[in-house]
């Protein structure tokens, strides 16, 4: 990505705000809770403006909600020594099983230890041609005055590129079986999460859970299968599952057949629901700023000259990433995050009583007119070389520290390549109507995004 961004180094000293000041009026018992559901992203935002540590509950939890990017770089660095994530429901531990997300503590060391190499930038370069390529097979299906629905063609996109970098290009077709599977896990999980059921016991029944318990076992029937098949097979290929089944810890151990299923259903959603988001939010916002979208044109004509970018170009494209790089400042897929005190703590110098859970929010931070001016607008040449850079840990659309992203480069790639591949052939002409946002496991348009294609 592009300098002035967040920095993998220490937070920097702690701001005049340390103290923790009260937030909105509590109920009994439930604290917070019916107004966090009813709009979470109105309510953090009503929480940074009581200051920059606010004191509210969610039920029975103590919380902190943090808006000072000092703050959010000691909690991002701290996780794994001061900071535990918390349990984040039935549903998501369902889905995500023990993977890199969800464990802790020395598993989650040698897990990280054994899925980084799998998407590190030389392995991302292999994925490189197959993100273009179904990219390009997609603009031949679209035609000039064709309507479509934009967050339906950019998630079918992702969803083909996450299922043959992931299980190989020999697959077109799988995404028909797992697509769906996966579509109802993560729609389960982020109903979850905003509703009573997330302080449900696992055992008690509700329709969505009956849903969510079938889309799984296809999940694990179709991993299980493709696992299975390479084990008989023998033969080695230039996909992630094949370099899961490869990796090998400090002691020579594999990855156990649950442990490949756990990390490939990780891998699947981060490199799926969160890149399509992104590229729906992306045309959303081209097609509200003509300017910026002229001078997307103009890079791929100079840089390209009309052939399909490769992985060598991503890094000539320099505005076509700030466009992505400004959508998730905007709309970014994962908009909060949450830890929990193992012991008693601090922040900014201050102690934080253990149990304490503290959040952030990507949404509420990146939209701060201290660190962003003019936060609302859409502006790519914020992030310009010469650009005054935003303070570290304003921006974390991919989290930070020990526990970042590890698919973020991967992500990044896709993005770009994708936009400029199809940004070549046509431009997406929206109604002017805003769009607002709905949050889910990561952040969706509340409405349908429709579109006129138009040659470029």
């Amino acid at each position: 990505m592009t300098t002035g961004t967040s920095s993998p180094t220490g937070p920097a000293a702690p701001g005049p705000s340390a103290t923790p000041v009260p937030g909105p009026r509590q109920l009994p018992l439930i604290g917070n809770l019916p107004a966090f559901s009813r709009d979470p992203l109105g309510f953090f935002a009503k929480l940074r403006g009581h200051g920059d540590v606010v004191s509210w509950r969610l039920g029975p939890q103590r919380a902190l909600f943090l808006s000072r990017p000092e703050h959010i770089g000691e909690l991002l660095t701290g996780v794994e020594t001061q900071y535990r994530h918390p349990e984040l429901g039935w549903a998501f531990k369902l889905v995500l099983g023990e993977g890199v997300v969800t464990s802790e503590g020395a598993a989650w060391r040698r897990k990280r230890a054994l899925v980084q190499p799998v998407v590190r930038p030389r392995q991302v370069r292999a994925y490189a041609d197959t993100m273009t390529d179904c990219a390009a097979a997609l603009a031949g299906t679209w035609q000039p005055g064709r309507h479509i629905d934009v967050r339906r063609e950019m998630l079918g996109l992702t969803q083909r590129i996450a299922v043959r970098t992931l299980f190989g290009t020999d697959t077109a077709g799988r995404e028909d079986t797992i697509g769906p599977a996966m579509d109802t896990a993560q729609a389960a999980i982020g109903a979850e999460f905003r509703g009573l059921t997330l302080f449900l016991p696992p055992w008690v029944p509700t329709p969505g859970r009956q849903r969510l318990k079938k889309a799984v076992a296809v999940i694990d029937s179709e991993v299980n299968r493709v696992t299975e098949e390479r084990h008989r097979s023998g033969v080695e290929r230039d996909d992630l599952l094949s370099r899961l089944l490869a990796a090998r810890d400090e002691q020579g151990d594999r990855l156990t057949d649950k442990e490949i299923r756990d990390e490939a259903v990780t891998l699947y959603i981060g490199g799926h629901e969160t890149t399509g988001t992104t590229l729906t939010w992306a045309w959303y916002l081209l097609s509200r700023n003509p300017e910026a979208r002229r001078r997307l044109a103009d890079e791929l004509t100079a840089v390209l000259d009309g052939r399909t970018p490769g992985f060598d170009d991503f890094k000539e494209l320099r505005w076509t990433e700030q466009i992505i790089r400004e959508t998730l400042r905007l709309y970014p897929p994962v908009w909060l995050m949450t830890v929990i005190a193992k012991d008693e703590s601090t922040l900014g110098g201050r102690p934080v009583a253990a149990g304490t859970v503290l959040w952030a929010s990507q949404w509420s931070a990146q939209r701060d007119e201290r660190w962003f001016p003019e936060p609302e607008a859409f502006r790519p040449e914020r992030w310009d070389e010469d650009a005054p850079p935003a303070p570290d840990h304003a921006w974390f659309p991919f989290g930070g520290g020990a526990r970042a992203c590890l698919g973020a480069r991967f992500a990044t790639v896709e993005a770009v390549l994708v936009l400029a591949t199809l940004a070549q052939r046509f431009h997406l002409d929206l109604p002017a109507h805003e769009i607002p946002p709905k949050t889910g496991l990561t952040l969706q348009p509340g409405a349908p995004v429709r579109a006129t294609l138009r040659s470029a």
